[in-house]
């Protein structure tokens, strides 16, 4: 990028369940040193998206047959995770939640909004993380080859 600047569009921020507090700073920073909004977006991989509605409403259904109290509203929770973090959302910042495969939720993401970078963690160490990966495959890889936004791999602290 020669005497261009950052491109103009916001930044997304792939966020799961035990998002680090970390990897949420270090995508607010960054948006916030580039002058850019940070969308967070949580993708249910559990469910699937099965029409969209005229008004921009979604209607999904769970890949999953059984019962899941803990899920009924994780996204809420989530939410208020980043709060906590990052205050209230408005114009620094915003939380989407998208449903199907991880990668290719946020790609559409950062296709529909224009995004100018995907900031995703490194994943967690461990067998049971290296098992998930080996069976589902790696997030972050999947953007990679997509070759069409610049992907940010934020290592996990400490």
């Amino acid at each position: 990028m020669p005497d261009e600047g950052w491109p103009d569009g916001p930044i997304v921020l792939g966020v799961g369940w035990k998002c680090s507090e970390h990897l949420i700073r270090t995508a607010a920073g960054l948006a916030s040193a580039l002058g850019q909004h940070l969308v967070c977006a949580f993708v249910d991989p559990a469910s699937y998206l099965t029409e969209w509605e005229p008004e921009g409403r979604r209607t999904a259904l769970s890949l999953d047959p059984m019962v899941n109290e803990e899920a009924d509203f994780p996204s809420r929770q989530l939410q208020r995770n980043l709060e906590s973090v990052l205050g209230e959302p408005g114009e620094a910042w915003s939380f989407r939640v998208l449903n199907g495969d991880v990668s290719k939720a946020l790609s559409r993401l950062a296709e529909n909004t224009d995004a100018s970078l995907l900031v995703v963690g490194a994943g967690w160490p461990g067998s049971l993380a290296w098992a998930d990966r080996l069976l589902e495959g790696s997030v972050s890889a999947s953007l990679i080859r997509l070759k069409k936004w610049p992907v940010l791999i934020v290592p996990g602290k400490g």
